[in-house]
């Protein structure tokens, strides 16, 4: 489909499409720009965060040498500060170790004590410090090593310099420093050839001041790795410890110890901390007077690692805030939309002539302001429509004046058989007051009054009770109860008598003397209820499916026809909510609920 075809048929006439599509370009580009700008600093963090990690680490091995080197120096204060000792070391680096030796004994014999021995002093430093792999002693004067190892042996090796480098190896130098093995001295010493690092520092005569020799300590490499315990995990790319010609005293990687440093002159020319160079990103530290340099080589890509986890959760973070910047704004425009469409549809309905079409839009938006309106107006039509066909409605209503003349004569005659069948048994004195109360109810019958309220409703059951109490006597009893304040309302007229006429023919029990029945109004909310409670006969479970049943059929069957001509009546009239509602338990009585709308002063109750 071409993108005209595409825009014509979804987009030129539909304005909520438009706003999706706006709403969602404007959300992606600032979900994106948000997301990169938060990778940016995110990521940034992160380096900075594993630059910091690199720091200590350099910082903790520069500290553990640092250490190693001032322990150094300490061993030759010790020395100097103890002017016995130093004459002993001095005296032992000038002469052979025969004449130390007796030098030794004739100080013990003549002052009675034993002197501090330098061999057995050097030989103490070698057991107190696990780390050292060697302690050698150089003598200028007799160009011999006197060399210490870890196992506590004590060697004496002859340099000379016709047969050996270790003479000019051993040239005085002014400083100490912090260097690599050399090949020389660990062969002529017997040293493995093991990672190690050498301080090494002058001594000097304590009377002359001159040179005298050489204290070379060889440490073990591999302890480096103590100070790095707690990096370890953390720690990215190498860690590197630089003599001052570039020598690799350690390497954390393996690649480099013992060679000189290819990227040297990167390295001198990094002053800061995180300085990047051909793909690397160093970090330095340099200890002027051991003279080494401990550094931190980087690869760029290993950084990257640092923060790829970091990516990957923004894009996922990313990609779901998008679906969602996206897809909830749809559906919710999607609903104003589909709203929009049914007003559209019904408004067509109703061009139609449907007439009864409504907007079930419940909702205060200006969609359901809209809907609202929309009923109202129907509202107004159809009682514009009520008027006009007001002709129709008064048939209807001549219907029901029709099933109230039905319920008249039916009633006389059964009240008529009553009297009759008094007179035939008795022929007694309270004929009379039947006869009365008869022609009190028939005139209250047949009197049109513009207004039927619960009072004269109340009184024509009274005046029905009244004549089967004389007629049963001590037989049957009743009681009316309401509110004087409910009798004013208005309700259609004989829609209690029914109900008390079917006790009367179907619940009481002539072989009893308890026969009871009792009306009790009240109000409940906005329904004015009448309760018709009797003790009578009860009705059967099959009868009574077979009674709610025929309550409910649209048309009329000739069955039951009070029950039915009162529930038929207010349902007609009041709507689903009113009519009769019926319990009954066999052999133990009914209960007939009656519900009314309270109204009060009109004059449709009276058909």
């Amino acid at each position: 489909m071409l993108p005209g075809n595409i825009y014509r048929k979804y987009l030129k006439h539909n304005v909520f499409m438009k706003i999706i599509l706006l709403f969602s370009a404007i959300a992606v580009v600032t979900i994106i720009t948000f997301s990169y700008l938060m990778f940016k600093v995110m990521s940034e963090a992160a380096v900075q965060r594993q630059m910091d990690v690199q720091k200590r680490a350099i910082e903790s091995v520069g500290n553990y040498i640092g250490g190693k080197y001032e322990s150094v120096q300490t061993t030759m204060r010790d020395i100097y500060r103890d002017s016995e000792l130093a004459a002993n070391t001095s005296y032992f680096l000038e002469h052979p170790y025969q004449d130390y030796v007796n030098y030794r004994l004739d100080r013990f014999y003549k002052e009675n004590s034993s002197p501090t021995d330098t061999v057995t002093y050097f030989q103490n430093k070698v057991e107190d410090d696990s780390d050292i792999r060697s302690l050698i002693l150089y003598s200028a004067d007799q160009q011999q090593l006197y060399a210490y190892n870890s196992r506590k042996q004590f060697k004496i090796i002859s340099t000379n310099a016709a047969r050996s480098f270790v003479p000019d190896v051993m040239y005085p130098q002014e400083s100490s420093t912090v260097s690599g093995t050399n090949i020389w001295v660990r062969k002529t010493v017997g040293l493995p050839d093991l990672p190690m690092y050498s301080i090494r520092v002058p001594i000097n005569s304590k009377q002359s001041l001159r040179n005298i020799g050489q204290l070379v300590i060889y440490f073990d490499t591999e302890k480096i790795w103590n100070s790095l315990a707690s990096y370890k995990e953390d720690l990215k790319g190498s860690i590197l410890v630089l003599s001052g010609d570039g020598e690799v005293l350690f390497d954390s990687s393996g690649a480099y110890y013992g060679r000189k440093y290819p990227y040297i002159e990167q390295v001198n020319s990094v002053y800061d901390n995180g300085v990047k160079e051909e793909g690397m990103t160093y970090t330095k530290l340099t200890q002027s007077q051991g003279g080494f340099t401990v550094l931190s080589a980087v690869p760029k890509r290993d950084l990257a690692k640092t923060y790829r986890g970091l990516q990957n959760t923004i894009l996922t973070i990313s990609s779901i805030c998008i679906l969602f910047a996206i897809l909830i704004p749809s559906l919710f425009i999607s609903n104003f939309a589909k709203r929009t469409h049914g007003i559209i549809r019904f408004t067509r309905k109703v061009r139609n002539g449907d007439l009864a079409a409504r907007i079930t839009d419940v909702r205060e938006d200006e969609l359901g302001q809209i809907s609202k309106s929309f009923n109202d107006m129907l509202d107004e039509l159809n009682l514009y429509i009520e008027r006009v066909y007001k002709a129709e409605i008064k048939q209807k209503q001549t219907e029901l004046v029709a099933l109230q003349a039905r319920i008249s004569p039916h009633f006389l005659y059964n009240t008529l058989e009553v009297i009759r069948m008094r007179a035939i048994s008795q022929g007694a004195k309270d004929v009379g007051e039947m006869i009365y109360s008869l022609s009190v109810l028939f005139k209250s019958l047949v009197q049109q009054k513009k207004i039927y309220t619960l009072k004269d409703e109340l009184e024509a059951c009274r005046l029905y009770l009244e004549l089967f109490r004389i007629r049963y006597k001590d037989k049957f009893n009743y009681t009316i109860t309401a509110d004087p304040k409910l009798e004013s309302k208005s309700v259609i007229k004989l829609s209690l008598q029914p109900l008390i006429e079917n006790f009367i023919v179907h619940g009481i029990k002539t072989e009893r003397f308890d026969n009871q029945l009792a009306i009790d109004v009240t109000e409940e909310g906005d329904a004015l209820v009448a309760v018709v409670t009797d003790n009578g006969a009860g009705i059967e479970p099959e009868r009574m499916a077979e009674i709610l049943e025929e309550l409910e059929k649209p048309e009329e069957t000739g069955q039951m026809f009070g029950l039915r001509s009162v529930h038929s009546r207010l349902r007609f009239l009041y709507g689903p909510s009113y009519g009769i509602e019926i319990e009954s338990s066999l052999g133990e009585g009914t209960t007939i609920k009656v519900r009314y709308p309270v109204r009060e002063g009109t004059d449709a109750e009276d058909v």
